[in-house]
């Protein structure tokens, strides 16, 4: 009994853990005099392939409305963290923040967002 006991806390330990949600884990801010911004953003994700990967990221005002996105077109399995941009998101002049978040095709939004205070 203690052996499967064992050979079961092995299988745990060794067997792969399914990716979880997608993290926002850094962002940047690049803006212009008039408030036209870049952000580069870097995901972690445990992509699987093309049915569970973070497909995209979002520039958020604090209350909720969406500035813009980056969509990902492809999984990352290889690339990870994963650095990606987005210009020309047009930030209102009484924004001193921005939040992003990441979206995964399995569990949508839910991972760790990143706040980003503009320049």
């Amino acid at each position: 009994m203690k052996r499967l006991l064992g050979l079961g806390l092995l299988w745990l330990v060794v067997a792969p853990a399914p990716a979880g949600q997608a993290d926002v884990v850094n962002a940047e801010a690049h803006c212009d005099s008039r408030r036209v911004c870049r952000f580069d953003v870097t995901v972690r994700h445990d992509d699987e392939g093309w049915n569970h990967y973070a497909d995209r990221w979002d520039v958020l005002a604090p209350d909720g409305q969406v500035l813009g996105s980056r969509v990902l077109l492809h999984p990352h399995v290889a690339e990870q963290p994963f650095t990606r941009s987005l210009g020309g998101v047009v930030i209102p002049p009484e924004l001193e923040s921005v939040r992003i978040r990441a979206h995964d095709k399995l569990h949508g939004h839910g991972g760790r967002e990143f706040v980003v205070r503009l320049p």
